[in-house]
């Protein structure tokens, strides 16, 4: 017989167990727990017709359906979930599915008898989601690294992080940058339930009595929300506003962007045109393709400075502490954040 755990108690247990879902791959690409290895019960057909079985011909129906489709599968479910074992060093599995019910629990039953230690988690992915949703509810000390668009924030956030600072990248967990043209270099981005869940694992491995340094960042991220209570955290949060020259920022961000397909950077400009202005659009346009970054990238960062300076401007103004630089250097730049912050009070909700 297998065992069970709470979603709790599956949190705080600090062995690396490799954690089985065996919802339909479907299910499993939408969002899952981060980590997690999907040997789905169903596929997504397979799923599809039992699902239609249980309504039209009851509960009993649907279960002999399933263990028609299952019989020949289950040699393959076994030798999968040894693979996982010898792989991963490890004597032991977890494993859900929606909400802790037949599918986890007849997986569980086969493993064990096969000889195979396999914990099945209460609640299944459902719990798991409640957990993470109502973690951004708990307050942070959160501090966050301001700066118009090309003051190198994310660098900053990274120099920090070396420094020994606890952060939070968003923007990494998203797969963008944060602009129109955030996707260049990047991955596909997730969904947004999936940022969710990446993030809930960042933070619960910070340690909440300490300040955690986070990027400035709208509420959408490419395509993904950061979720509501994290966010008002954020916008409540002090801000260390690193103001650097207009010059630092266009060398910076010719140096970051230069290298990117050229067609995927004129579609970027493009897809701002109502934002920037036909005239303004229309010049960006000229001057990328005479090869005048420096220009074109002059002209964009209007649009973007004033959208960036309205979004402060929303911010209580007595958490905003502006910090004059000379130049981008992450390393000094983060330097001088650390010595700034020092004592100050962090604001949390």
């Amino acid at each position: 017989m297998f065992k069970e755990i709470t979603i709790d108690q599956y949190l705080e247990n600090g062995e690396k167990v490799p954690v089985i879902d065996v919802r339909s791959p479907k299910e499993f690409a939408i969002a899952h727990i981060p980590g997690a290895i999907n040997i789905p019960l169903f596929d997504d057909n397979e799923r599809a017709i039992v699902g239609i079985t249980y309504k039209q011909e009851g509960q009993q129906a649907a279960i002999e359906k399933g263990l028609n489709l299952v019989g020949p599968k289950m040699a393959g479910f076994v030798t999968a979930a040894k693979k996982i074992l010898t792989d991963s060093d490890t004597m032991q599995l977890y494993m859900h599915c929606w909400r802790g019910g037949m599918r986890s629990k007849s997986m569980a039953t086969l493993f064990n008898f096969a000889g195979i230690q396999t914990t099945v988690l209460k609640g299944g992915y459902k719990a798991y989601r409640r957990k993470v949703q109502a973690s951004f509810l708990q307050n942070l000390q959160l501090i966050v690294v301001g700066g118009r668009t090309g003051s190198a924030k994310t660098a900053i956030l990274h120099a920090l992080q070396q420094s020994g600072e606890q952060i939070i990248d968003l923007e990494k967990l998203a797969n963008h940058k944060g602009s129109a043209f955030g996707h260049l270099g990047e991955a596909a981005q997730p969904g947004t339930e999936y940022f969710e869940n990446l993030l809930f694992e960042t933070i619960q491995l910070l340690d909440h009595t300490k300040r955690i340094w986070i990027e400035d960042e709208s509420h959408l991220i490419g395509t993904v929300f950061i979720p509501d209570p994290f966010w008002e955290q954020m916008r409540a949060a002090t801000v260390m506003y690193c103001d650097f020259p207009v010059s630092e920022r266009i060398n910076y961000l010719v140096n970051t962007y230069g290298n990117f397909d050229k067609d995927g950077v004129l579609d970027a400009v493009k897809r701002i045109t109502k934002k920037l202005g036909g005239q303004h659009a229309k010049a960006a346009l000229e001057a990328y393709e005479a090869g005048d970054l420096k220009k074109a990238t002059e002209t964009v960062l209007v649009y973007y400075d004033k959208t960036y300076d309205y979004g402060l401007s929303k911010r209580n103004a007595s958490l905003i502490k502006q910090i004059k630089m000379d130049r981008i250097n992450p390393e000094e730049n983060a330097k001088v954040l650390r010595e700034m912050v020092g004592e100050l009070t962090i604001q949390t909700l």
